[in-house]
């Protein structure tokens, strides 16, 4: 099934099932008000959300409306925790080429994963705010996991069960603000604004056989400025699956329902799939010519991250974004008083 969050003025939204063809949705009332209430009880709630996404499928619902992305809040537009990975190393190794550094062996065998802010997620049409073009701003095209309670110590075996929901992600970055902060050995925070998901996450089931050894094995399209930029496939060169990275998560602490798990930056060995951020293909740049060439994101530019079934159709809906200049009298979404 589909799930999204719409606005209506409040911090965590209102919980709407949605058809499949992100057609029509269906308000999630007499089941659960938001999709955190869902999490703390899926096993009882996810059957009857299911029922309800029967019947919208199959044109019973009883008051069905027309879908729209911009009415969209993140799925879960604040979450107990978002864990960012770094699944895909070929991204990590270019960025240490690139400044001729030589990176660790440990980095094939042991996920990197950092602790983002959670608190205030974007929608996937909210503009990305940011103070400065100087500070580097760049898009990142993720894929992302939400789970249920997984217990301390649970192996990557055991994690599949674990998994509820699927979505994607646009992790913004301040590349540079990064060096920096990661100079002091504490970071990310300052160069990790508020990241934005997909307007409906998706049970593992939609996907098909394209959900296969806890890896999405579709591409994920990334267009700037109207223009496609990259779509490398999110299951080619992803070193550390989801059951993988929720494992090492949860190796010394309980993970939470609502828990989002990242999978870093989608990106191929291939250098004709694209790229699905800057950085990624100014780090080519500077190893194939000396130097940066492709310059990051300005005021008005726009991203849209996508990603398409085999029938070529949206399965998660589109992040669609603009980039502006953040004024103190303005915020991306309307928050409750």
């Amino acid at each position: 099934m589909k799930l999204a969050t719409l606005k209506d003025g409040t911090r965590d939204g209102q919980l709407a099932v949605v058809a499949r063809d992100l057609k029509t949705a269906h308000i999630a009332d007499g089941i659960a008000p938001t999709l955190q209430r869902a999490l703390d009880d899926w096993n009882f709630m996810a059957p009857q959300l299911q029922a309800l996404y029967d019947q919208l499928n199959d044109g019973k619902a009883a008051r069905p409306f027309a879908f729209d992305p911009k009415r969209c809040m993140a799925p879960l537009p604040r979450a107990f925790q978002w864990a960012d990975g770094s699944a895909y190393v070929n991204h990590v190794e270019l960025v240490r080429k690139a400044r001729n550094a030589e990176m660790p062996e440990s980095f094939w065998h042991e996920p990197l994963m950092y602790q983002g802010g959670s608190d205030d997620f974007l929608g996937p049409c909210d503009d990305v705010l940011v103070g400065s073009e100087e500070w580097g701003i760049d898009f990142e095209g993720e894929v992302a996991v939400i789970t249920d309670d997984v217990p301390m110590g649970t192996r990557p075996e055991q994690v599949a069960t674990h998994i509820k929901l699927l979505m994607l992600v646009n992790d913004v970055s301040l590349r540079n603000l990064i060096p920096a902060e990661l100079a002091k050995g504490f970071g990310f925070f300052q160069s990790k604004p508020a990241s934005s998901f997909s307007p409906v996450a998706v049970t593992p089931d939609e996907l098909g056989s394209a959900w296969q050894d806890g890896k999405v094995h579709l591409p994920l399209r990334a267009t700037w400025n109207g223009t496609l930029v990259g779509q490398p496939n999110a299951g080619v060169d992803m070193v550390f699956s989801f059951p993988q990275l929720i494992a090492h998560l949860a190796k010394t602490r309980n993970a939470r329902a609502g828990t989002i798990v990242g999978s870093g930056t989608v990106s191929n060995k291939d250098a004709a799939k694209g790229y699905t951020c800057i950085a990624e293909k100014r780090c080519l740049e500077m190893i194939e010519h000396g130097e940066a060439k492709t310059p990051f994101m300005k005021f008005g530019d726009t991203i849209r991250i996508e990603m398409l079934d085999a029938q070529g159709k949206s399965i998660f809906g589109a992040i669609e974004q603009r980039v502006a200049q953040y004024a103190a009298d303005r915020t991306a979404h309307k928050s409750a008083p």
